[in-house]
């Protein structure tokens, strides 16, 4: 099954690419882990950038989609080797009809592994100009309203609702 089958809220990256793009050599920025839930929330870097981007976004001269995915019910979880950024393979496995999935998260300096329900939200889409260094640390221009009035370039780790919600 495609990444777009597990999403309640595929809208979001279709209306950007016409279909949700998959995770196949995405960078993975972060992994934020909270015990409410439990949650799993990567912050990753679409391979691709899309050839129907918002106006705004070409005008400033932007080059890289970021997104957060966030998985619920987490159990199991396993991850070492972790060198952040990662580029790597995000891969959901159904597991029978309980409506739960195995994601892997296979990269050079990252391996991670849990289980999780089948529903899986992305949100915080943004588009930024990637720094020659790989960072993601200037300006980012975000799809959502609300995000795009309260940043202007990714917050704080301690901002818990960016992050965590």
């Amino acid at each position: 099954m495609t990444v777009e089958g597990f999403l309640v809220n595929p809208e979001v990256l279709r209306s950007l690419y016409g279909h949700v793009p998959d995770l196949t050599g995405a960078r993975i920025r972060s992994v934020n882990l909270n015990w409410r839930g439990p949650t799993v929330t990567l912050r990753v870097d679409l391979h691709s950038y899309p050839g129907t981007a918002p106006r705004e976004w070409i005008d400033a001269g932007l080059d890289t989609v970021q997104c957060q995915f966030q998985f619920l019910a987490v159990e199991g979880i396993s991850l070492t080797d972790w060198t952040p950024p990662v580029v790597g393979d995000v891969v959901f496995v159904p597991q029978g009809s309980e409506r739960r999935m195995r994601v892997t998260v296979q990269g050079r300096g990252l391996s991670l592994g849990f289980t999780c329900s089948e529903s899986v939200r992305v949100g915080h889409v943004s588009a930024f100009r990637i720094e020659e260094n790989g960072t993601d640390e200037g300006v980012h221009l975000f799809m959502s309203r609300i995000d795009a009035r309260r940043h202007s370039s990714l917050p704080g780790t301690q901002e818990s609702t960016f992050y965590e919600r």
